[in-house]
């Protein structure tokens, strides 16, 4: 099995990940967020650092993915009603069912969640929500929502972001 290298974009650097209560819900709910995509870490990296002060950090981590048969496993391959309807119950703090290790699938981005709200506030239909999503480019997340798939998470580097 391949080592897949993750990225996390954050304010500082984060050597021993650490499953932290948010004051806000997210995609997937509770955990710590990565991404195989660089540059949506950095860009990340860059928003965080603008709410809250700091540097923008790339945390950069290493996972073998044999991983992912060793911790429970809830995986989206495509932004589908059962992705939607995960987004949104997380996203209005509602989810109540399964507790998963990892979970891994699309990004609700701000400009996919825009689309995403336009579907909770009742103006798009579930049809055309999923059909709008189809047409975007969407980046991946894999979540660690438990400390046993955190333990599996090596750290190998970071850096800070630079302007241009």
């Amino acid at each position: 099995m391949a080592n897949l290298r993750l990225y996390h974009g954050s304010n500082q650097i984060v050597e021993k990940p650490a499953l932290i209560v948010q004051n806000h819900t997210l995609d997937f709910g509770y955990g710590f967020y990565t991404t195989l995509n660089e540059t949506q870490a950095q860009n990340f990296a860059q928003k965080v650092v603008v709410r809250r002060g700091g540097l923008p950090i790339v945390n950069v981590y290493s996972l073998n993915e044999s991983t992912f048969k060793d911790c429970s496993l809830l995986e989206f391959n495509s932004p589908n009603g059962a992705w939607l309807d995960f987004v949104c119950e997380n996203r209005s703090g509602t989810y109540n069912g399964k507790k998963y290790d990892l979970i891994r699938g699309p990004v609700a981005n701000d400009d996919v969640y825009r689309t995403v709200t336009l579907y909770l506030s009742g103006l798009l239909s579930r049809s055309a929500t999923l059909d709008a999503l189809k047409v975007r480019k969407l980046y991946n997340q894999i979540v660690f929502a438990s400390d046993k798939a955190l333990s599996f998470v090596a750290f190998q580097s970071s850096y800070e972001v630079k302007n241009g």
